[in-house]
Order: structure tokens, then C-alpha cells, then sequence
């Protein structure tokens, strides 16, 4: 089935791996949410919204999406381009400057990864996990989500608007739990998100390599101090 160019084909596989029900372990983290509400920064639905526009937008449009779009293109299964590949992995590595997002994404790429060449048997997964390997590559949840569209078969586009959906539905996920929100006023600001998905695709797609990234040290330092908070719901 995969690799037939069936748009089926790849969609089913997309909303697998963006399910939640998918052991990615990412429904383990609110990556930072956790420490903002802690500081009181974000308290209620008013200023969740804020932490989206202001935090988790730019990064998907600067960081996250560029991420993938590049990995996306270098992996094509003709001829992979590997040094890239090497190359991104260290820049999403790079681009997390609290231990505790580094190791999400580490976490969350390794596990995607090795679930592609589990489900799949596809060859560019397991070259891809070996030379990981061989060369001590740090993993990347932007990268192995590119390698999972690779293999299903799924359109770049495809894949940055997975990305774009999981992104948002699990911070929101994790801010129900963390806050008085009900699950229609969730869903109202879910939309709301998702209605700029093709304008960050747009964007995402059209930054290039030397240009990745996003700094935002209010995140950053809210992530710091949530590693040493006295009690925690989520890892990151």
C-alpha cells in the first residue's frame, strides 16, 4: 500500500502518527506551557491565546516546519542527502537551549524513528537510524516526521500541516489539564490556530537553511526553572 501514490495511502498514515493514541511520548510534555502557568504568565483561555501567537506560532513558521521542509526534501529515498540530514539534526539540537527541550525532541524524534522502521520495513527509516547511529546524530522531532512522510509516500505539504495539527492539539491537550478550560472553548481556539496553518506552511517552506530558528527567552527561562520545579505534571 505504501509508496502506491494513493492519497489514502499517506493520509491514514499521517493521522496515526499525529494521534495521540501514536506512543511517540509526546503527551508526556506541554514544552514550556507547564512552567508559564507556573510563573502565572499564562493563567486562563485570554492568555493562552497570547502564548500561541507569540510562542508557539513563530516557532512552528521559524523553526519546526523549516525543519522538516528541508529534511523532507533531503530525504529523498532516490538519493538521500545525508550530510544534510547530519546538518539539520544538529541544528534542531541546537535550536533548544533548555536541557529539558532538548530531550523532548531527542526523545520524541528517536521514538518516531525507530516506530517508521518498526511499522514499515522501509529502508530509508533504517539507513537513516543506523547512520544516526554510526555518527552519534542527536534526533529531531521535525526531521522524523519528515522521514515518515518520506516513506508514506505524503506530499511535503502534507506532512508540515501534521506537524502543524499535532503541535497545537497536544499544547492544547496540556493546557486542559492545566487549567480551568472547557473542551468547546479548547476546540474554539484550536480552530482559530489552525485557520493560519497555510500561511506559516507558505512561509515555512520559503526559509532558507541559514535562517532557521526562533529565540524566545521567555519560554526558554520558564523551561529552565520548570526542570527543578517541586512538582510537576509533565516532563518538559
Amino acid at each position: 500500500m505504501l509508496g502506491s501514490g494513493h492519497s489514502a495511502s499517506w493520509l491514514v498514515g499521517l493521522l496515526q502518527a499525529g494521534d495521540s493514541f501514536y506512543p511517540t511520548g509526546a503527551y508526556a510534555h506541554s514544552f514550556g506551557l507547564e512552567g508559564l502557568i507556573e510563573l502565572g504568565v499564562v493563567r486562563d483561555r485570554a492568555t493562552l491565546r497570547s502564548f500561541f501567537l507569540l510562542s508557539a506560532l513563530p516557532t512552528l513558521r521559524q523553526a519546526e516546519l523549516p525543519l522538516a521542509a528541508h529534511a523532507h526534501a533531503a530525504l529523498d529515498s532516490a538519493a538521500p542527502d545525508w550530510p544534510r540530514i547530519a546538518e539539520l539534526c544538529i541544528l534542531a539540537h541546537a535550536l533548544k537551549s533548555p536541557r529539558e527541550l532538548r530531550a523532548a525532541t531527542e526523545n520524541i524524534g528517536r521514538q518516531r524513528a525507530e516506530l517508521a522502521a518498526r511499522l514499515h520495513a522501509h529502508p530509508l527509516a533504517t539507513d537513516y537510524l543506523a547512520r544516526a547511529s554510526a555518527e552519534s546524530w542527536p534526533f529531531s522531532a521535525a526531521v522524523s516526521a519528515a522521514l515518515e512522510g518520506r516513506i508514506l509516500g505524503a506530499p511535503r505539504d502534507a506532512v508540515l500541516a501534521g506537524i502543524t495539527y499535532s503541535t497545537l492539539s497536544a499544547t492544547l491537550a496540556a493546557a486542559m489539564k492545566l487549567l480551568r478550560l472547557g473542551q468547546n472553548a479548547g476546540q474554539t481556539l484550536l480552530t482559530e490556530m489552525l485557520g493560519h496553518a497555510p500561511e506559516l506552511i507558505s512561509i515555512a517552506n520559503t526559509v532558507p537553511l541559514a535562517e532557521i530558528g526562533w529565540f524566545n527567552p521567555w519560554l526558554d527561562i520558564a523551561s529552565a526553572r520548570h526542570e527543578t520545579a517541586n512538582a510537576r505534571m509533565f516532563i518538559s
